[in-house]
C-alpha cells in the first residue's frame, strides 16, 4: 500500500489546481491565505513524490510523465489565481508572462515533434525555477508586490526553458529525469554519470 504514496501525492497536487482556482474565483481577496497554504502544500508534495518513488524503486516513466504534467497544471493554476487577484500587476508584466508561456509551449512542441512525447526532464534549473516561482507568487499573492521576486522568476524561467529545449534537441531518444543539457550530451555520447538520488 505504501508504494502508492507517490501517485497519491501527485493526485493530491492535481486536485489542488482546480481547488485553488475555485477558491480564488469565488472568494477573491479572502482566498489569499488559503491559496498560499495550498501552494506550499503542493510544493511539499512535489518534493516528496519523487524522493519516495526513487526510494521505493517505483519511479517509472509513466509516473514521471504524470508528475510533470501535474506540475504544469498546478503552477498554471497559481498563475491564473495571481491574475485574478492582481490583473493590473500581471498586465504590467504581460510581455514577460507571454514570453514564459511561449517558451513553455515551445518545450512541448519541440519534444512532440522529435519524440512524439511531451517533455519530462525534471532538470535542476527547472527545480530552481520552481523555487523562484514560489517566492514570486508568495510576494504577489500575499503582499501584492511583483518587483524583484517576479523579475527573478522570469529570468530563471527563461534560462530553465532554454535548458529544457536543449536537452530535448541533444537527447538521441526520449527519456525522463535529465539534470541538464550537459547531462543530455553525456547520454548522447554514451558517457555514464552519477545521478543524485535525492533530486534526480
Amino acid at each position: 500500500m505504501y508504494k502508492k504514496a507517490p501517485i497519491v501525492l501527485i493526485i493530491f497536487r492535481l486536485i489542488l489546481a482546480p481547488t485553488i482556482l475555485g477558491l480564488t474565483y469565488f472568494l477573491r481577496d479572502e482566498a489569499r491565505t488559503a491559496v498560499l497554504i495550498l501552494m506550499y502544500l503542493g510544493l511539499v508534495s512535489d518534493i516528496f513524490d519523487g524522493i519516495i518513488a526513487r526510494h521505493l524503486n517505483v519511479s517509472s516513466p509513466a509516473l514521471r510523465r504524470f508528475d510533470s504534467q501535474t506540475d504544469m497544471l498546478f503552477w498554471l493554476s497559481i498563475g491564473v489565481s495571481s491574475w485574478l487577484l492582481h490583473p493590473d500587476l500581471i498586465a504590467n508584466n504581460k510581455i514577460a508572462v507571454i514570453t514564459i508561456l511561449f517558451m513553455e509551449v515551445m518545450c512541448y512542441v519541440v519534444s512532440l515533434l522529435k519524440f512524439k512525447k511531451e517533455t519530462c526532464t525534471h532538470a535542476f534549473l527547472s527545480k530552481l525555477w520552481g523555487i523562484t516561482l514560489l517566492i514570486a507568487f508568495t510576494s504577489l499573492i500575499g503582499f501584492g508586490y511583483a518587483g524583484l521576486p517576479f523579475a527573478m522568476a522570469i529570468a530563471v524561467g527563461l534560462i530553465a526553458h532554454l535548458d529544457r529545449i536543449l536537452i530535448t534537441l541533444i537527447l538521441p531518444t526520449w527519456t525522463h529525469d535529465i539534470p541538464s543539457a550537459y547531462h543530455a550530451y553525456l547520454i548522447r555520447k554514451g558517457i555514464a554519470f552519477k545521478r543524485n538520488k535525492l533530486f534526480n
